[in-house]
């Protein structure tokens, strides 16, 4: 009996180890250094919106007076640039991706935005002045 080439192929395919994984069941480990899901520590973030000002795809927001920073995942292209940029270094990429969703997420942070320098500077410059004028008095 003379198998065809296809008849052994599929009897060859039949006895071995299956080449694919059955995705949701069987997760694959991540690459080392793969740039999964956008994450902030809120903590850290002085709200200077330079990750807003250099992201390619604009997919990120950054409100300074209300400490609220906003990013698209769905516009994301997860180059990395934000993190590159940050100055403080509060931006991260995690290696896993994020969860399969029905309805469009988008990642809110909400934060305390670090109060301004030179207002506090100057409100004690005030102070000290009145309290100089109330001390000669």
């Amino acid at each position: 009996m003379k198998f065809t080439p296809m008849t052994v192929n599929v009897l060859k395919n039949l006895f071995s180890a299956k080449s694919t994984r059955p995705y949701p069941f069987v997760v694959r480990d991540p690459f080392p250094d793969a740039r999964g899901e956008l994450y902030n520590d809120i903590d850290k973030c002085i709200f200077c919106s330079t990750c807003a000002r250099k992201c390619p795809s604009q997919c990120i927001t950054v409100d300074r007076d209300k400490g609220i920073w906003k990013c698209d995942p769905f516009a994301c292209v997860y180059c990395g640039t934000c993190v590159d940029v940050c100055p403080v270094h509060c931006l991260h990429h995690k290696q896993t991706w994020r969860s399969v969703t029905p309805e469009r997420q988008m990642i809110e942070m909400q934060g305390t935005p670090p109060k301004p320098k030179k207002k506090a500077q100057a409100a004690q410059g005030e102070k000290k002045a009145t309290a100089k004028k109330d001390a000669t008095k």
